[in-house]
């Protein structure tokens, strides 16, 4: 099973999905990510997406675990690089993600985060 590498940018946690992940994958990632938000007191999280041609539903519930988990541990989530198809594709499938903000890039989702306070 591969492991998805949390990084520590600041008081940012950046998750980079390289891969389509199983459901094994995905449990551990949650697990992983909550311990990281707990231990190091991050007050936001970017999952970077850029590498996904496409999402499905799966998925789409993955992200919106991610962000409901964040959110009760206090960090704000912001989703980037999401491509126009799996845009088209998550609101086909009538896939809402509550409480996820997006960015077209890392660069932006640093800022959205900034801006609502969740940098320092």
């Amino acid at each position: 099973m591969d492991s998805v590498p949390i990084l520590k940018i600041g008081d940012v946690l950046l998750v980079s999905i390289q891969t389509d992940l199983q459901d094994e994958a995905v449990m551990a990632l949650q697990e992983s990510l909550a311990e990281r938000i707990s231990s190091t007191g991050a007050s936001g999280v970017i999952i970077d997406i850029s590498a996904l041609d496409i999402v499905d539903s799966f998925a789409g519930r993955m992200l919106a675990t991610v962000a409901a988990i964040s959110r009760v541990l206090d960090a704000d989530t912001v989703v980037v690089g999401m491509r126009p198809a799996v845009a088209i594709t998550l609101v086909e499938m009538g896939l809402s993600l509550d409480g996820i903000k997006t960015a077209l890039d890392l660069e932006r989702g640093m800022r959205l985060l900034s801006a609502d306070g969740a940098l320092a």
